[in-house]
């Protein structure tokens, strides 16, 4: 196992705009308070301070093959793993706001479908001279060629408590992509879906992790002064009802989330920061 520290970092400034979190919250069909001065709800930051580099310095999976993080080898497939995020503050909108992205650290590794590259990135969000997000952010890339992904496991009833559903279909999976400038075409164009072993559309990872997060927020959890993990564990296809529930030590401590059969796609754990 090799393991590599980069300590290059990418700096991006914008002023915390309305409209992504009007966007979001219709694509989710609720209502949110997006004045200047209201603040922006936990997780929400996905759709803020992005990169946007041009097209040719897109691989032809959509993804970048420059800047932060970028694939260590050609035709590398790319996966979100998980991560945690530290909600120390809140965004507020109509303020400017700055994220520095670096490499936390790189390692290579054999897993069960060939040689991976494990990446892990740190992102820190800062707003009126104040660190307001701490964040790591784990990518997987795989070797090309791997083949059909392992079926999911078999899955144990779903634990008693408050539930939260939401419809997943191609029309919502354009609008996060669009909201994410997530150009990766396992979300848009079923035949590339094959290539890289899907049977169908994928459901994005940070919709389920947002959803999950949601789950804690419409239920009065605060995430603010919290670490919110979360660990992707088998990918949902194809449109589908999404299910968060809590998780086995309940929902003061973390969610599941589930597709329409019961399979656990996502979990999660909230902890004191």
């Amino acid at each position: 196992m090799v393991t590599k520290k980069v300590t290059r970092s990418v700096e991006r400034n914008e002023v915390i705009a309305a409209e992504p979190t009007e966007s979001l919250a219709a694509a989710l069909d609720i209502d949110l308070p997006h004045a200047a001065g209201d603040t922006v709800p936990p997780l929400w930051h996905w759709t803020y301070l992005l990169e946007r580099g041009p097209g040719q310095e897109l691989g032809e999976d959509g993804h970048p093959v420059t800047g932060i993080p970028a694939p260590p080898g050609p035709g590398r497939r790319r996966m979100f793993g998980g991560g945690r995020v530290t909600t120390l503050g809140e965004l507020v909108i109509g303020e400017l706001a700055t994220k520095v992205t670096s490499i936390r650290s790189s390692v290579g590794k054999t897993g069960r479908t060939g040689p991976l590259t494990l990446t892990t990135v740190l992102q820190e969000i800062f707003q009126g001279g104040e660190l307001v997000i701490r964040e790591e952010q784990d990518i997987v890339y795989r070797a090309p060629g791997s083949g059909t992904l392992p079926p999911p496991p078999t899955a144990p009833p779903a634990p008693a408590g408050p539930t939260l559903d939401l419809a997943v279909d191609e029309r919502l999976l354009f609008r996060f992509s669009a909201l994410t400038y997530n150009a990766h075409r396992i979300h848009y164009d079923v035949d590339w879906c094959k290539q890289e072993g899907y049977d169908g559309l994928v459901i994005h990872g940070p919709l389920l992790a947002l959803m999950m997060g949601e789950h804690f927020r419409r239920q009065g959890i605060d995430l603010r002064g919290r670490t919110f993990a979360y660990r992707f564990v088998s990918p949902l296809t194809k449109p589908q009802t999404i299910t968060v529930v809590p998780g086995a030590d309940g929902l003061e401590r973390g969610t599941e989330a589930r597709g329409a059969s019961g399979t656990v796609a996502a979990v999660s754990t909230l902890t004191e920061a």
